[in-house]
């Protein structure tokens, strides 16, 4: 027999999860993100922003390989600086993506830039000043990542912890249901496009490697490098690769380029 608090804790989860649902539910669509997984998970972080009163919110979805599928956010900004961590390889969301434990930054002045010294001070001019990412996993599974960005410094307060751990639920819910009603051994609908876009970039790895006979992590280095130089995506670095549009040369990368590593700094873990 269930005791009181236990009933109680399962009745409060049960509120606060219809809470988060409702104002899921309240975000208008922008038109242009197709139907299904990746819609909803755009305007799962657009509610995000409203329930914690933060600048932007951004998820990235990882692959079964451990690499990024798909990357949405509530806004173009958010988007952008969601992105930007996976080409230089390094912020708050590859930390946690490591450790597996949510990853607090509540003033992004205070040592961030030793930690991620290209992701930083971009994330600043940006207008970040504090930003929280929460993993999105089931038991040792990794689905991916959601990130809080906030304008201003300052902890999250225990309840706002828990509303940003209630969206990620929804978000873990709404991955795994959009897989299960896919056909056998593709996509969940609406991240059709983006895993197309993550073969493209298999493809210019491949192209690049050929051409300037290195590595395959290397490879990716160099592209990623490239794309953090000239302020461009990663996807449509590689799209002009593949279309021999862009071919890279044997120099060293140009300066201002990110650090190669692909992995986070050995400091992770909930951080207040």
């Amino acid at each position: 027999m269930d005791r009181p608090a236990d009933r109680n804790g399962s009745e409060a989860r049960d509120r606060a999860l219809g809470n988060a649902w409702g104002l899921l539910a309240q975000q208008p669509s922008d038109g242009q993100t197709p139907d299904g997984v990746l819609g909803t998970l755009r305007r799962l972080c657009r509610a995000v922003v409203v329930a914690l009163a933060g600048s932007g919110a951004g998820l990235s979805v990882m692959a079964e390989d451990g690499l990024r599928g798909v990357t949405t956010g509530s806004d173009a900004v958010a988007e952008q600086l969601e992105e930007l961590q996976f080409v230089v390889g390094e912020g708050p969301c590859i930390d946690a993506l490591s450790s597996g434990r949510p990853v607090f930054v509540p003033d992004l002045t205070d040592g961030a830039t030793r930690r991620w010294p290209a992701y930083a001070p971009a994330a600043y001019d940006g207008g970040v000043r504090a930003v929280f990412a929460f993993p999105l996993q089931v038991g040792a599974a990794q689905l991916g990542i959601m990130d809080v960005f906030r304008g201003r410094p300052g902890p999250l307060t225990a309840d706002e912890v828990g509303q940003a751990l209630t969206f990620a639920e929804i978000a873990v819910t709404t991955l795994l249901d959009g897989q299960d009603d896919a056909y056998p051994g593709a996509p969940a609908a609406g991240l059709d496009e983006a895993i197309d876009g993550r073969a493209v970039l298999f493809q210019a790895q491949g192209m690049v490697m050929v051409q300037l006979g290195v590595s395959l992590a290397a490879a990716l280095t160099r592209i990623r490098a490239y794309a953090f130089a000239h302020d461009r995506p990663l996807g449509e670095v590689a799209r002009d690769i593949v279309a021999r549009r862009l071919v890279l040369d044997r120099d060293a990368p140009p300066s201002g380029t990110p650090p190669p590593s692909t992995s986070g700094p050995s400091r992770s873990g909930p951080e207040q």
